[in-house]
């Protein structure tokens, strides 16, 4: 009998799909990012582009006559950029045809340029011995900054070190590893000492003596199961450990989120009053002690566009302060004009040139489309800048592509990470496209104004007797929108509102 048989055969299939070129997903970058990163990539270009030059900015003197200027790129307020073409840039008369044929990047040309842009540049400045050596001085500055950069401790870190303090057994110290480890960013242990013992194979008992140690640790409430087990190690850890506010949290935990304060008091047979002092004593705890070592991700936000009234119009001006003014290089120009050249680096200067000429285009079309697609918004949302956002009415990207003449992705490019400064604040470009409700008078209502009706609405409620979620519907129902009782919860818990059984005002 004869096993399996294996044999190679060679096909042929035709097949069809969407390759990016290194341009266009370049492009696309620059689309994407925000005015105050655009700045960082295009460094990155000029580190690896010989053949870009940085102009001064406005207001600053030229080091060369303004004539040298071929492609010098000036926003106006709407975000438009005149770039003089580089195809503009001929050789003088006495050159050949096919001389002014190398400097012409017209955009009837094709424009395939390859990639490897910094390890072209790097071998061309080492050819030309433009390499500048790295000295040992170098290298102790490079690590001196390394070494003075600051940087907060993690919780991990701060409670590895307490680790290291105490005589824990081998095992107990790589327990202690893991349980750290596996803490969430509210500090608290998201597995249990039998999940870490079987995943390590450590002993159970190590693991458990690790987490009893675990919890002793700064700050207290660390290594907890729940909010409840963090509030009490966090009473215990002030004395407090027998006291109305840990029995209540301990016994009557439920009753307790549910600020059912008669019944707590009934059941501990204590005064209301009493019971208030405890909640009170309660909201004082940290409810997720790790997340003060939480890394700081807040950015500053830099408005890539500003709004203004101007009249009876809205002025659109766009943010250049962040965005190099750039142009070809004349001295390369005339390098390729005099034919000294060798063939190899005559193609590399126009690979360089051509790659050069597209970075200016592309953040000119970024320029453009950004300011068109705000143009259409405000179109869209003319009540919103007049009015404010409960004006806001529901728009998608589709809208806008199909008036902007891009596809949708484009527009989803074009307003990612961007912001917007408006009359009433500043925005993120996504915060315009919401859907939204049909009112009983046929004008559309953005779920975003809905949801400034719902916090108006509570905001306004009498605390002795807060508005429940039907009533919300009723109340949003007099004003013409129709919504169900479950989106109305999920708005307010968005809002960060409570139920209005919490809401309520016993005093």
């Amino acid at each position: 009998m004869s096993g399996p048989g294996f044999s190679h055969e060679l096909r042929q299939r035709q097949t069809q799909s969407l390759v990016l070129a290194p341009q266009l997903r370049h492009s696309l970058k620059i689309l994407q990012v925000a005015a105050l990163d655009l700045r960082s990539v295009i460094q990155e270009e000029l580190q690896s582009n010989p053949t870009l030059e940085e102009l001064p900015m406005e207001g600053e003197s030229l080091d060369k006559p303004a004539t040298d200027s071929a492609t010098d790129r000036d926003s106006d307020s709407s975000g438009n950029s005149t770039a003089d073409n580089a195809s503009d840039a001929t050789a003088p008369a006495d050159h050949s045809d096919a001389k002014r044929e190398e400097l012409d990047f017209s955009k009837d040309k094709e424009f395939d340029i390859l990639g490897k842009l910094d390890e072209d540049w790097r071998d061309h400045m080492a050819s030309v011995g433009g390499a500048q050596p790295y000295t040992s001085e170098d290298a102790e500055r490079r690590q001196h900054f390394f070494d003075s950069l600051v940087t907060e401790q993690s919780l991990q870190e701060r409670l590895m070190q307490q680790a290291e303090l105490t005589e824990l057994a081998a095992p107990a110290l790589e327990a202690m590893r893991h349980l750290v480890g596996s803490l969430d960013d509210r500090g608290f242990l998201i597995q249990t000492p039998s999940d870490v013992a079987l995943q390590t194979g450590l002993p159970l008992d190590a693991v458990q003596h690790a987490l009893q140690i675990l919890k002793t640790f700064d700050p207290a409430g660390i290594g907890a199961k729940d909010l409840a087990d963090c509030l009490l190690a966090q009473l215990a850890a002030k004395g407090r450990g027998s006291s109305l506010a840990s029995r209540m949290i301990r016994d009557h935990f439920e009753l307790l989120t549910r600020r059912r304060i008669p019944e707590l008091a009934r059941k501990l047979a204590v005064d209301a009053d009493d019971v208030q002092l405890a909640i009170e004593e309660i909201g004082k705890l940290d409810p997720a002690p790790g997340r003060r070592f939480a890394e700081d991700n807040n950015r500053v936000v830099v408005p890539d566009v500003t709004v203004e009234r101007e009249g009876d119009d809205w002025k659109i001006n766009l943010n250049s302060d962040y965005i190099p003014r750039l142009r070809l290089s004349s001295t390369y120009r005339d390098l390729i004009a005099k034919g000294t050249l060798s063939k190899d680096e005559r193609a590399y200067l126009r690979e360089k040139m051509r790659a050069g000429k597209f970075l200016i285009d592309s953040i000119d079309q970024r320029q453009r489309t950004i300011e068109r697609i705000t143009r259409e918004i405000i179109n869209a949302q003319k009540e919103f800048f007049e009015h404010g956002v409960s004006q806001l009415k529901p728009l998608t990207m589709t809208q806008i592509a199909d008036v902007v003449g891009v596809h949708e992705t484009t527009v989803s490019r074009a307003i990612a990470n961007k912001y917007i400064r408006t009359p009433h604040g500043v925005f993120d470009f996504k915060y315009f496209f919401t859907p939204g409700y049909q009112a009983q008078s046929g004008s559309s209502v953005s779920n975003t104004s809905v949801k400034e009706m719902i916090a108006d609405l509570i905001n306004m409620e009498d605390k002795a007797g807060p508005l429940s979620d039907q009533e919300l519907v009723v109340k949003l129902q007099d004003k013409g929108i129709t919504i169900a009782r479950r989106t109305v919860a999920k708005y307010r818990e968005e809002l960060g509102l409570l139920p209005s059984n919490l809401r309520r005002d016993y005093k």
